[in-house]
């Protein structure tokens, strides 16, 4: 398992403008990994991995939760290949709307038109075979029934194409009743391959200071407003600290083979038996 690297040092270099404002969205507003989730910079860091290794005749399938926000979060990114969004957003959002929205309410976010299906992550709307790369970003948590969402993946992969999963290991339970589970990594790549999906890679983030900072976090909504506002910026001081234990302090000197990250993501091909 490795850590992710820098999302500036490795790929803003590779970005025009627009692109790096886009991405600064998602990260200061989207999922505040400058604030209080870093772990959300190896889901961005990932895809713009990802963008850098495709060719235009290339299809892009990504399985996520579009309403919630109105607007595609990543189709920018990947704005030169074939992007389709399966978009399995609950039916409560219908009533709810995209009560996300206000979070790319800004200037530098772009709108990108991309095609969008709207149908369940376990009766993907999409022909077999037919995707070079399926991407599952943050939503596995939030399926049911796992083992239909793994057939769909595979089904709709071409052979050799590859999948791609983030997800946390650490999370608060949300959006009720629709959470379900956590994976660990070693326990996604055992399920995985139950489904002709063998993993490639598996790169984690976090650790114990970065759980203190999400747990802060999630602990603020808990917190009268007229007092979170004293409190949220107390930590922000403190912030920049954890980040730096984190990276001095990467390994448990107690108990060996054991770590603490808050979010994993995974790589697995289409294995077709000969």
């Amino acid at each position: 398992m490795t850590i992710h690297p820098s999302i500036a040092e490795v790929f803003y270099g590779t970005l025009d403008e627009s692109l790096i404002k886009h991405v600064e969205i998602l990260r200061n507003r989207v999922f505040e990994s400058t604030k209080f989730q870093p772990q959300f910079d190896l889901l961005i860091s990932d895809l713009l991995a990802i963008r850098s290794e495709l060719k235009s005749s290339m299809c892009v399938v990504s399985v996520e939760r579009m309403l919630l926000y109105g607007e595609n979060l990543f189709s920018p990114l990947f704005d030169f290949v074939r992007y389709v969004s399966l978009d399995s957003s609950p039916k409560s959002a219908d009533s709810r709307g995209a009560y996300n929205a206000h979070l790319i309410s800004h200037p530098d976010f772009i709108k990108r038109d991309c095609e969008s299906i709207r149908c369940d992550p376990t009766d993907l709307d999409f022909p077999d075979s037919e995707a070079d790369v399926v991407l599952i970003p943050n939503l596995v948590h939030h399926v049911e029934n796992q083992g239909k969402l793994w057939l769909e993946a595979a089904r709709i992969l071409k052979p050799g194409g590859f999948l791609y999963v983030f997800e946390p290991t650490l999370r608060e339970l949300h959006q009720d009743p629709d959470d379900y589970l956590r994976y660990t990594p070693n326990g996604l790549r055992s399920v995985l391959r139950q489904y002709g999906l063998e993993t490639l890679s598996i790169s984690t983030t976090g650790g114990p200071f970065t759980a203190i900072a999400y747990c802060w976090s999630q602990a603020l909504q808990y917190i009268a407003a007229d007092e979170r506002d004293y409190w949220s910026q107390w930590f922000e001081g403190h912030f920049a600290e954890l980040i730096q234990l984190e990276a001095s302090h990467p390994k448990n000197l107690v108990r060996k083979h054991t770590s603490f990250p808050t979010a994993f993501s995974l790589r697995a091909m289409r294995v077709v038996p000969a």
